[in-house]
């Protein structure tokens, strides 16, 4: 629940809330709310407005998990698999797009206009096994150039997942993380 919440809302509502209170009690000649609002309010405040500039919202889901497939995922899914889906679904600060790292390292973001963003997840199952589908907008990086460094993914996202790339339309790239039980 916590994850789903923006630090950078909760700092500029806290803050402003404080800061107000503070001109407030100033106005009203209360030393002891005036020195609450400016000390605590207008760093919290400012801190807010802060993380809100380096925001990165959650990714959603672009359909309903099934109940099969949460159960599937509680039985099969990888350290790897968890971390992604855990990472991607909640607010992030000081990073340029979700992934970013693992892009780079993977030689998909020569540049960060280039870069494929993150657009949407789902999770499924395909031949029985656990999957996590990552959705890709990428105008820039062609579904030959994704499929090239298919072995460099595979031994990126660890033991135990194969890596299916596929190509809906175009622009789009969908990063199949499938479950292996190994």
């Amino acid at each position: 629940m916590l994850r789903q919440i923006s630090l950078g809302t909760l700092g500029l509502t806290v803050g402003s809330i404080l800061t107000i209170m503070g001109f407030v009690a100033y106005a009203a000649n209360n030393a002891t709310l005036n020195l609450v609002g400016f000390f605590y309010g207008f760093p919290l405040l400012l801190g807010g407005l802060a993380l809100k500039a380096n925001e990165l919202k959650p990714i959603p889901f672009s359909q309903a998990t099934s109940s099969s497939v949460l159960l599937l995922r509680e039985q099969q899914a990888t350290v790897t698999q968890n971390k992604i889906r855990k990472d991607i679904t909640r607010y992030c600060y000081g990073q340029n797009a979700h992934l970013d790292g693992a892009l780079s390292y993977l030689g998909l973001s020569p540049t960060d206009k280039e870069r494929p963003i993150v657009t949407g997840l789902r999770e499924t199952e395909i031949n029985g096994a656990y999957t996590l589908i990552l959705e890709f907008d990428s105008p820039f990086i062609s579904i030959h150039d994704w499929q090239e460094k298919q072995e460099k993914m595979t031994s990126y996202f660890g033991p135990g997942v194969e890596v299916k790339i596929t190509q809906p339309d175009e622009n789009q790239i969908e990063l199949a993380l499938i479950a292996t039980g190994q």
